[in-house]
């Protein structure tokens, strides 16, 4: 069985972040972009670099639209994007099951159904492309078990299209339920609703690494820098060997 452990008690987790760990392990970009091309939505392109976040070097994936990008979008548009385009059956329902938890944390915060929810941030083009990027390069790895460790989400506040709201941001509170959280003394926000839903639709488990032999270890690089700690996502590929 091959595992994926998201160490998620450094910087927290994001879309990007999520996809340079990938990366960092080897999923390939270059055929991730190609089958993204083919979704019904703006033209983009992926900018992929390293950088050293704290001396840990770490991939950087970017998404740089094209042309002025929607920022709204409905959760069952979204999911017909998904379900009728050319991906294999694995990465759709990779796809899938990081878009549900946040559509069902956004329609329990507008009071809405899930096919009604009208998703904002995470309806652009670079969080469409994070999560089912992610779902691509999941199936390409292989990976058939996700666990993370406790989340740490950051303070403060943070702009939103709706305004001034805290951080955690309200969607991402809200899928934290069941799920261990770590505290941080950080202004800003580590873990976005993107990113809570990573964890969220995929995670089987939450704590310590299981115990497996390590494969890869891969570092996704978030965009920030911060004083005391590195901005990285780290994400440890394991196999659990049949006794």
């Amino acid at each position: 069985m091959r595992i994926l452990y998201l160490d998620c008690s450094i910087s927290g987790i994001s879309g990007d972040m999520m996809l340079g760990a990938l990366h960092a392990l080897g999923a390939d970009m270059e055929e991730i972009e190609k089958q993204l091309k083919q979704f019904p939505m703006e033209a983009f392109s992926l900018n992929i670099s390293g950088v050293v976040k704290k001396g840990i070097y770490a991939s950087k994936v970017d998404v740089v639209p094209e042309e002025e990008p929607y920022h709204h979008r409905h959760y069952s548009s979204i999911r017909k994007m998904i379900v009728e385009s050319a991906l294999s059956e694995k990465a759709k329902a990779f796809s899938l099951q990081i878009f549900e938890p946040i559509a069902a944390a956004e329609a329990a915060i507008h009071h809405t159904t899930v096919d009604e929810v009208h998703f904002h941030e995470v309806g652009a083009v670079d969080s469409i492309v994070d999560v089912v990027g992610a779902g691509i390069a999941l199936d390409q790895l292989e990976i058939e078990d996700v666990q993370a460790s406790a989340v740490v989400l950051g303070n403060g506040k943070i702009k939103m299209a709706h305004g001034m709201y805290p951080i955690p941001a309200p969607a991402t509170m809200e899928m934290m339920k069941g799920i261990p959280v770590q505290e941080i003394d950080v202004r800003g926000e580590l873990t976005t609703p993107t990113g809570a839903g990573l964890i969220k639709g995929l995670a089987s488990r939450y704590g310590t690494m299981p115990s497996m032999e390590v494969i890869e270890v891969g570092y996704g690089a978030g965009t920030k820098d911060f004083p005391d700690h590195p901005n990285v996502l780290r994400a440890v590929l394991g196999e659990k060997r049949k006794v």
